[in-house]
């Protein structure tokens, strides 16, 4: 592994000053400037058909609006004619006439309420899945068009912050919380209205209110607003920690940095929460405020009515019409606030979203502008080419060069770690822009050609190959897309497939799957060996034939044995393309046309093999490190072997043009529709716990704050009591005080009730977040093997479904317990009155709470379904930017895109299913109201001429029965988010109550006090839980003395990653037992068991932090170190020198996955990172396998040095690097095959003497083959 295409390699450089024109370049390839954005800027891709939609729901709003403030008139009417009968103005035919006339339009008023709220809010919900669908897949389009030095400080976390979080604020604040906020709006105006007809007098004196309200409402939600993007801006870094953390898993792991990434993510988590307790400060003000001018106004109201009716200017049923509609336009108000919050967060998460849409990359592919060539030779030119990263500056990679590959040729980039080499590769892909200098592509500068054009001439293997969450063959066919192969029926695409992985030397390995071919590679491709990696990533760049193949360290990954046929393999690929090659295991670029050995971004010389040889300078000094001596006889006798194989593999290869048959099924789209149904749940079955059994659980996690909430709890119970005693006494004078003082309290209470509530939701989610990360980091990593556990998928329980739970708390919260209040207040107040009427108007009970429970029990199973397939989606969305510069370089995007966009299909047909029936339980729990009404004016009369109730009685019982129908309908409002926080508790309830069966947190297992170091494998039989039918060791059985170094060594597959893992006790093995110092690993406690080894992977990972920090994850816990002590490490790993010559030396921050170093830079801050730990156990593998052969020379002595004292466990395909082991294991099909020294296993002329005969090393006794 060298610096890959995937990296960024810095060099030790002195700070260099760039002319603005360069400046300029740099900044063009990085810049985003975040988009001021209006709310109306969220409707942006709303189409006509929406537009026409959301104004039939607006018409029907505004009916609803207007209805219920009618129904006050209605209201005051039937309290003028119970006065009349009572002082005998009518007689009692006539109002009993008037009373079923009355009651029967009530009827009326029902059922044009639920049509018109059914309507309103359906339209709404439907749109909003509409527009917001399109916001994700355009978000999507413009993030997988960003050129790659964007991504350099961007990760695929955020992204799922993103898609998840962000977008489904938009969706909540453009869907049904609008149509409802526009009804809250008509109706206060209505109520004004139809007040100021009744009575003007009595209306202006309480219109005061409406200019503060305005102002009041406006600075709230500008606030709420700025307050909204810094909590998000917070949860967003936090993603980015969760997702680095998540994706190196195995490193935090071996590491027990479990705690630290914790800690990091709780402190982005805790600067959320401050930003939204300053929130809640300014809501719980704002609310406070708004209510203490309305009951003000009631309070005004009351008095002054009383002086009109005394007057005689004012009947006593105007008085209560004018009233009841100043009370309705309060509900109105109160609701208006909480659907407003809705619209103010999605502004909020607007202008990060848009900010990317908007976004033109300088180097754009979505572009369909430049030149198309009809025919590519390959013939490439760099010309005084200067480079630097975007991302640093201050660092030059690349000074003043200028190179040829000629058509057809094979030339090599050899050189140090971070000297540039694919850098190259980079520029030629055009990743990145050159900040002077031109490359050529066959005499066309690449800047004018057609980028999408571009990368599809060209076949690129990365150092560390990028796999795709699916099966073997259709990772192959991605290296089809764009190319004229694409459209092949998919079995001549099958038989392609085949060919490319015969020639790779995968598809044996591949046939002995269960699945074969269609065998399920996990994420990253987890799911198989480094090597079987690499050779699919082989197959899939040679697949469409490319006439520019770029080959980053193809074979490092490779055993010896497919290296040879796989090196045969691209050298016959080469004949009639270009080729270049990165390359620290020289022996795979003897035969190159031209060698170009680079150092510190500058040709120090070039030539073919033997030239370079002969002039006995920087390359002959790397081939004398390395060793390598081409040996004729060697190499004839390996290339005699292959010739039969290659020949035949190279003719089924081709494919005839008149053999090609179109055909619109890929294997993509026939692959995900199989897939559309994936099962994405957590282990425990979500519907296993009750609403009460979660309810009970979340509330646990919040009780820390149980004070705080009960305040909160308590504040929202006065305030609902405060509503329910408005209309129950007569003394004008005395309740106008009463309402005054109401006032004052309700101020208070409502700005205790919001503060309280907001501090103690957000500590919920904060601890929920917190909890169930700390509970991801816990599992095995058996659990991140599964599909169901991706990135994406874990990321999103995070974000989203913290979010739903949250929504259920707070403010909102406070409203339900507030309207909750009501109802049972008014029920109470209306049965001591009057138990008669009251318990008939309750007949409608058991309907309402039976719908509602349906509602949500029907909600809860569409939401399940439909949170099951945006996780999925997620999880395709975050691979392809987890992995973009493949995706690029395959020209993927709109692949990708497709994918995402047929994923949505099943989730937006859940939300319309949900928007027809959250609309219908709405618009009926709503609407029965005004049945019960008129249910309660037909039979209250009845009772009212009996003389069992007087005036007063029945309307106090009508006043709470109004009131609480009311409120009944507005508790409904919450039923959709209700349903949505009853999965999301139980998806994180069962995440956090998850045990593994390697727990970290477990503590009573033994510990060690002292560790020698001696490994002993018993019989181990281990298959990986994914794969149950596959075994991967059968029957190991290995002794390892104390102070050891011992090497691992065999095919690509063969178990040798394996035994690490079960070292470090990854896996649970299936059968047979793993001692070290005579304790079962079983038994000893994994904390400290770990604590005693050290990781080096073949794969190095590093965070998005300084190389300082990145060292520091290698301490043991309780371990103190040093600048010393971290300076010592480093100069062990060759890389103390590097470090000091950087601008800001330790404190460098490194990038995402350590994305601004070479691949040899990064493994050998891996080491240091080992070193630091001073481990009794070293595992290392393939760990010098990234650097080139000055670096690992002087590595390996250090890592020689190292090993004195302590257990050495080496994976290598270098079979120089382990030749002194004490011990060498040739692992062959999951047993120990051979075991000896290395003498010892030469004589044997078995399988380890094949491999070295195979490596062409120097010292090589062509008789007895023996290693110098």
């Amino acid at each position: 592994m060298t610096e890959s295409a995937n990296a960024m390699p810095m060099e030790v450089s002195s700070s260099i000053k760039l002319d603005p024109t360069e400046e300029q370049i740099l900044k063009d390839q990085i810049s985003c400037t975040e988009r001021k954005t209006s709310y109306t800027t969220l409707y942006r891709f709303a189409t006509k058909l929406d537009w026409t939609i959301m104004f039939i729901g607006l018409v029907f709003a505004a009916t609803a609006g207007i209805a219920l403030p009618a129904f006050s008139v209605l209201f005051g009417i039937m309290v003028d004619y119970y006065t009349n009968f009572q002082t005998h103005t009518i007689n009692p035919n006539e109002f009993s006439k008037e009373v079923n006339y009355f009651s029967l339009v009530y009827v009326y008023f029902a059922i044009v309420i639920f049509v018109a709220l059914y309507i309103s809010v359906a339209t709404w919900i439907y749109t909003g899945e509409r527009i917001a669908r399109q916001i994700r897949e355009r978000y999507l389009r413009a993030i997988l068009r960003q050129n790659i030095a964007y991504f350099d400080n961007y990760g695929s976390g955020e992204v799922t912050t993103r898609i998840t979080t962000d977008i489904h604020l938009i969706q909540n604040g453009i869907s049904e919380k609008v149509s409802l906020a526009f009804q809250n709006i008509i109706q206060f105006i209505a109520s004004f209205i139809i007040a100021l007809t009744i009575s003007w007098k009595m209306t202006l004196v309480t219109g005061f209110i409406i200019p503060f309200l305005t102002i009041n409402a406006c600075l709230m939600n500008k606030f709420s607003a700025i307050f909204t993007k810094k909590s998000l801006d917070f949860y967003s870094y936090a993603g980015k920690i969760a997702e680095e953390a998540i994706s190196t898993i195995r490193t935090a792991v071996a590491f027990s940095a479990q705690k630290k990434l914790s800690n990091l993510y709780e402190a982005y988590l805790a600067n959320a929460r401050k930003e939204e307790f300053k929130k809640s400060l300014l809501n719980g003000f704002a609310l406070g405020a708004m209510l203490f001018s309305i009951d003000a106004a009631y309070a005004l109201a009351f008095w002054f009515g009383s002086t009109l009716i005394i007057n005689y200017e004012l009947t006593p049923g105007k008085v209560v019409s004018v009233f009841f509609t100043l009370i309705l336009s309060t509900f109105s108000l109160s609701d208006l606030f909480v659907n407003i919050q809705a619209l103010s967060l999605a502004a909020g998460a607007g202008p990060k979203v848009f900010g990317i849409l908007d976004r033109v990359p300088s180097i754009d592919i979505a572009s369909d502008t430049g030149d198309k060539p009809e025919k590519v030779v390959g013939h490439i030119q760099f010309k005084n080419i200067n480079f630097v990263y975007p991302t640093r500056p201050d660092v030059k990679i690349l000074n003043d060069v200028s190179l040829e590959v000629e058509p057809g040729s094979i030339v090599a980039l050899v050189g140090s770690s971070g000297s540039g080499k694919s850098t190259i590769i980079s520029l030629i892909l055009r990743f990145y822009d050159p900040i002077s200098g031109d490359i050529f592509l066959d005499g066309h500068n690449i800047k004018s050609l057609n980028l999408t054009w571009l990368r599809r001439q060209i076949g690129l293997v990365s150092q560390e190959p990028a796999l795709f969450k699916t099966t073997i063959a259709e990772n192959v066919s991605y290296g089809l897309v764009g190319s004229t192969y694409e459209n092949l029926s998919n079995n001549k695409k099958r038989e392609m497939i085949q060919n490319a992985c015969k020639m790779a030397n995968a598809h044996d390995f591949i046939m002995n799957l269960p699945d074969k071919y269609e065998t399920m590679v996990g994420e990253h491709g987890i799911l198989l060996s480094g090597g079987q990696r690499q050779r699919i990533a082989i197959a899939r760049a040679i697949i469409k034939d490319p006439k520019i193949l770029l080959l980053d360290e193809a074979t490092s990954a490779l055993d010896t044995q497919s290296e040879g046929i796989v090196q045969s393999a691209l050298d016959k690929a080469s004949k009639g393309r270009a080729m270049i090659v990165i390359a620290h295991r020289l022996s795979t670029i003897r035969n190159a046309t031209k060698i170009i050995v680079m150092n510190k971004g500058v040709i120090m010389e070039l030539g073919t093999h033997n030239e370079l040889m002969n002039k006995k300078t920087f390359y002959s000094k790397l081939v004398e490190i390395q060793q390598i001596q081409l040996s004729l006889k060697a190499e004839k006798h390996l290339n005699e072997r292959n010739s039969l194989l290659m020949d035949d593999i190279t003719k089924s290869f081709t494919i005839k043009d008149e053999d090609r048959i179109l055909s619109n099924k890929s294997l993509s789209s026939s692959h995900f529709s199989q897939k559309s149904d994936v099962e994405m749940a957590l282990d425990h079955n979500d519907y296993q716990f009750t609403t009460w059994e979660l309810i009970k659980k979340v509330v646990s996690i919040n009780k820390p704050e149980l004070l705080i909430l009960s305040i909160g709890i308590i504040a929202s119970v006065i305030n609902a009591l405060s509503e329910t005693g408005d209309t129950l006494r007569r003394d004008a004078t005395f309740w106008a005080l009463m309402f005054l003082v109401i006032a004052v309290v309700n101020f208070f209470v409502n700005m205790i009730q919001n503060v309280t509530l907001g501090f103690s939701s957000e500590k919920l989610t904060e601890r929920i977040r917190s909890m169930s990360f700390a509970s991801i980091l816990r599992q095995d990593i058996s659990f991140f093997d599964e599909d169901n556990h991706g990135v994406g998928a874990l990321t999103s329980h995070l974000s989203l479904d913290v979010t739903h739970i949250n929504d259920l708390a707070g403010f909102r919260l406070g409203n339900i317990l507030q309207v909750t209040t009501t109802v049972f207040a008014s029920v109470i107040v209306a049965l001591i009155v009057g138990w008669k009427l009251t318990l008939i108007c309750l007949c409608s009970v058991p309907l309402l709470v039976g719908a509602g429970s349906l509602n949500v029990k029907i909600l809860h199973k569409f939401h399940e379904k439909a949170k099951k397939a945006y996780e999925y989606s997620t999880q395709v969305a975050c691979e392809g930017v987890d992995n973009i510069r493949t995706v690029a370089a395959l020209t993927r995007e709109n692949d990708l895109w497709k994918m995402y966009h047929n994923l949505l299909d099943e989730p937006m047909c859940h939300g319309f299913k949900n928007a027809f029936l959250t609309s219908s339980t709405f618009a009926f729990a709503n609407s029965i109201s005004f049945l019960v009404n008129a249910l309660a004016f037909w039979y209250g009369s009845k009772l009212f001429m009996d003389n069992e109730y007087n005036l007063q009685k029945m309307f106090t019982i009508y006043a709470a029965i109004i009131m609480g129908s009311v409120s009944v309908g507005r508790v409904f409002a919450h039923v959709p988010d209700m349903a949505k926080a009853k999965s999301a508790s139980a998806t994180i309830i069962s995440l956090l109550e998850r045990v593994p069966v390697i727990d970290i947190w477990c503590q009573s297992d033994e510990k060690f006090k002292t560790t020698k170091g001696h490994i002993k494998f018993s019989d181990i039989h281990f298959h990986y839980p994914t794969r149950p039918s596959v075994p991967v060791l059968r029957g190991i059985n290995l002794d390892i003395k104390p102070g050891q170094f011992v090497a691992l060594v065999g095919q690509s597959g063969c178990g040798k990653s394996t035994i690490i893992s079960l070292i470090e006790r990854f896996y649970q093995v299936t059968s047979g037992t793993i001692t070290i110092d005579g304790f079962d690993i079983d038994k000893i406690n994994v904390n400290d068991l770990r604590e005693h080894i050290a990781l080096v992977s073949q794969e190095p990972s590093l965070y998005d932090m300084t190389i300082k920090e990145n060292l520091f994850f290698g301490c043991r816990p309780g371990q103190n170190i040093t600048q010393n002590d971290i300076e010592k490490a480093c100069k062990e790993a060759n890389i103390h020198e590097f470090i000091v010559g950087l601008p800001n030396s330790y404190d460098t921050q490194v990038g995402k996955k350590g994305i601004q170093l070479s691949g040899g830079q990064k493994q050998r801050i891996a080491i240091a990172r080992a070193l630091i730990r001073d481990p009794k156990i070293l595992l290392l593998d393939e760990a010098t396998s990234a650097l080139d052969s000055e670096s690992e020379n002087a590595v390996q002595e250090a890592l020689d040095t190292a090993a004195h004292g302590r257990t050495t466990l080496a994976i290598a395909h270098r079979l120089s690097t382990i030749q002194h082991a004490d011990v060498i294991f040739v692992l062959k099909d999951g047993k120990v095959h051979e075991q000896g020294t290395h003498q010892k296993l030469l004589k044997l002329r078995g399988v380890y003497y094949m491999m070295v005969q195979e490596q062409n090393l120097d010292g090589l006794n062509h008789e007895d083959t023996v290693l110098s």
